[in-house]
């Protein structure tokens, strides 16, 4: 994969909470599911297999609309470490605007205050016109939104409940 970026934040739970909590994917693509300006006012759905993206191999993937334009991935668990590490990566070539082929995942590292959270996305820009030039110009802003609203989200979700969400240096 050519291009990647990633977002650290701070959390005052235990790794196992925090794996736990991400393990869901319908925690962690929430981003996607509701609408926002960033998806143009629209909303992805996810589906998945018997495994719900909690198990190696375990298929899942969404599918919607952007501005009357259908746009879908198809992924897979591809490595499932609790409570220290989970990534998946698409099947074949995902149907996106900004981004290729692409893998994604999140990094929990126990601190004395609680845990660190890295989610990281390595990604290739679409390989069709006009997708690459789009991606030339908007991929770096998506993936730093995609990884922001996971990790944030995820740091939101703990202080609410009652953690607390520490900015981490670096």
């Amino acid at each position: 994969m050519s291009r990647s970026n990633e977002t650290i934040v701070g959390i005052e739970c235990a790794a196992e909470t925090v794996f736990a909590y991400l393990d869901d994917h319908r925690h962690l693509g929430a981003h996607m599911s509701t609408s926002s300006w960033m998806m143009l006012g629209s909303k992805m759905h996810y589906e998945f297999d018997a495994g719900e993206a909690r198990l190696i191999g375990s298929k899942f993937g969404f599918h919607g609309k952007i501005l009357g334009i259908a746009l879908s991935a198809e992924q897979v668990v591809t490595i499932r470490t609790p409570p220290k590490l989970k990534v998946w990566e698409t099947i074949g070539a995902p149907s996106l605007w900004v981004i290729g082929r692409y893998r994604m995942g999140f990094e929990i590292v126990p601190e004395a205050r609680g845990s660190r959270l890295r989610v990281f996305i390595e990604y290739d820009l679409p390989e069709a016109e006009p997708s690459r030039w789009l991606g030339l110009i908007f991929a770096n802003a998506y993936a730093r939104w995609c990884t922001g609203r996971m990790a944030k989200d995820a740091a939101r979700y703990f202080a609410t409940a009652g953690a607390q969400a520490v900015p981490l240096k670096g």
